[in-house]
């Protein structure tokens, strides 16, 4: 069963937010198009999307103690490699066939794998955050969630390039259909700077947002698995 996930504590605190969002989008430095109007009741979804393991399940985290309502079942619970959470929605797997859990999801955040988005109905209009990581830091994740001691150098080069390649293609496909506004937002940069980071999410959502609790859903200890 969908489970819609509020926290309505999220809006009554961004009361306290006095910075314009116009002024968020310069400080922030990302670049992302024009913003969309209120959104109380806007028919848009919003799509968390990106590589597993890139930073997917955090901006979910994000969105959701920032106020945001978000979309999951909880079929996959939170373990060691995600002590937060994954945030996940299980229907999503199943877009090409069955679309009823879009029914439920205007004006609310889900998470949707890259490979997946090829599969929503273009009836409709979508805001991505995609999540960015280093393919290095990507596959590294994986591995070590998968509970893989040993590296496979040549298994490696080859999955980088897969994701390169994969990443490519999605890109483009989004930029062409008019459905979609994209942010890109860097794994990497949450990190550093959540705030920036929330700012900027916010600004491109066109929503209060409680920064604050954003920011404090980042935790830099689960950073594990770094290319320096």
């Amino acid at each position: 069963m969908i489970r819609p996930v509020h926290n309505p504590a999220g809006r009554q605190s961004t009361q306290m937010q006095h910075k314009d969002l116009a002024d968020a989008r310069a400080d922030a430095g990302f670049a992302f198009p024009s913003p969309l109007p209120p959104i109380d009741h806007d028919p848009r979804i919003t799509i968390v999307s990106g590589l597993p393991r890139s930073g997917t399940s955090l901006m979910m985290q994000m969105l959701s103690a920032g106020g945001m309502t978000v979309l999951t079942d909880g079929c996959r619970t939170a373990d060691i490699s995600n002590p937060a959470g994954y945030f996940e929605l299980e229907a999503v797997k199943q877009t090409r066939t069955n679309t009823a859990w879009l029914t439920h999801a205007a004006g609310s955040a889900v998470k949707v794998i890259y490979r997946l988005l090829y599969d929503l109905p273009l009836n409709r209009r979508y805001r991505i955050l995609f999540m960015r990581r280093n393919i290095g830091e990507v596959i590294a994740s994986q591995r070590a969630m998968l509970g893989l001691l040993s590296e496979n150098a040549d298994g490696s080069r080859r999955l980088a390039d897969i994701f390169t390649r994969e990443l490519a293609q999605i890109d483009a496909w989004l930029a062409a259909k008019a459905q979609f506004q994209v942010l890109h937002v860097d794994h990497a940069q949450v990190l550093a700077s959540p705030h920036a980071t929330a700012e900027a999410v916010a600004a491109f959502l066109d929503r209060r947002l409680d920064l604050n609790l954003m920011c404090q859903a980042v935790k830099p200890a689960l950073y594990r698995q770094k290319c320096r």
